[in-house]
């Protein structure tokens, strides 16, 4: 590569990180990124709740395994809630709402449906549901943010 070439390619790599640093750069569109993510996140959350309605039955059961009081109520309500804010999280419609909700509910689930340190024995998928349960913790917290600065 000649002295000039170089100094032209350099020039270019400043004037693109000047750009990253003013804005978002021209080849990834945030807004669309951040849509997909949102659908993704919320159609999984959405089916994730018509399986446990499907289920219903086995979802009590576990619900009452794990210690949940009134687990035939609670255990519809958590589905019904989870159904809804992903179908809102999806549909971005009532975002704070929708996203506040998936939150709480992630928050309050892991930590009482997925305690793997309190499992004897193989607790593997346990620990498996608890930490995905926590990058969806995390997800929520994400798309909470943005709701609130839009």
């Amino acid at each position: 590569m000649s002295d000039a070439t170089a100094s032209d390619a350099t020039a270019s790599d400043t004037a693109a990180d000047s750009d990253d640093s003013a804005g978002s750069p021209p080849t990834i569109d945030r807004p669309s990124l951040s849509r997909i993510g949102r659908v993704l996140f919320g159609l999984g959350l959405a089916l994730q709740a018509s399986e446990d309605f499907r289920d219903m039955d086995d979802t009590v059961e576990y619900a009452e395994s794990a210690g949940v009081p009134m687990p035939e109520l609670a255990a519809p309500f958590a589905s019904g809630m989870m159904l809804v804010c992903g179908l809102g999280i999806a549909l971005w419609r009532f975002p704070r709402i929708a996203t506040g909700g998936a939150a709480t509910f992630l928050a309050v689930v892991t930590a009482t449906m997925h305690d793997f340190w309190n499992e004897e024995g193989d607790a593997s998928g346990e620990r498996l549901a608890f930490f995905g349960n926590l990058a969806m913790f995390g997800a929520a917290l994400a798309f909470l943010r943005e709701a609130y600065r839009r």
